[in-house]
């Protein structure tokens, strides 16, 4: 890590996004939430009628399908850990310099998984979660708003 990547940002910079680490931060917390009681319904071992509408919409059905886990790690653990790293991301870490830059990478990540298996669910399980939908608007809204942090951040000079 270079010195300029570990340099804190400027003041008028680290003030000028505090609302939008703040609002980072409480849809990462909205995250972690919805993530464990995903988790949770992984877990379970009897059904549920917890977001069943319909023929269409199942949480359980998702949660207990096949692409329910990655090498064995339930995808709510991975949501978990990764809205964490956010969250430590928009909080602890906000100060750094390459904090905008590793923000805004983390929720494309994060994005980009979470529309594959958005594919997963209208394609091939043909059956819809409202957590996972839940969680695809959350990090859809992070991913925005570190966008907004990251060229906030070049046009400061951060």
């Amino acid at each position: 890590m270079s010195a300029s990547k570990s340099a804190p940002l400027s003041e008028s910079s680290t003030r000028y996004n505090r609302g939008l680490f703040l609002a980072i931060a409480i849809l990462a917390v909205a995250g972690i939430a919805v993530s464990a009681v995903s988790l949770q319904r992984h877990y379970s071992k009897s059904a549920s009628a917890f977001c069943e509408i319909g023929e269409r919409f199942s949480c359980d059905v998702v949660n207990r399908s096949e692409y329910s886990s990655v090498m064995g790690i339930p995808v709510a653990g991975i949501g978990i850990v990764g809205y964490g790293v956010l969250l430590g991301l928009a909080t602890v870490y906000r100060a750094r310099a390459g904090t905008p830059t590793r923000l805004l990478a983390a929720a494309m990540a994060g994005l980009a998984f979470a529309l594959y298996l958005t594919y997963i669910e209208g394609h091939v399980l043909e059956t819809w979660c409202i957590l996972c939908l839940s969680s695809l608007g959350i990090i859809v809204g992070i991913t925005i708003l570190a966008g907004i942090v990251k060229v906030r951040a070049v046009k400061v000079g951060g």
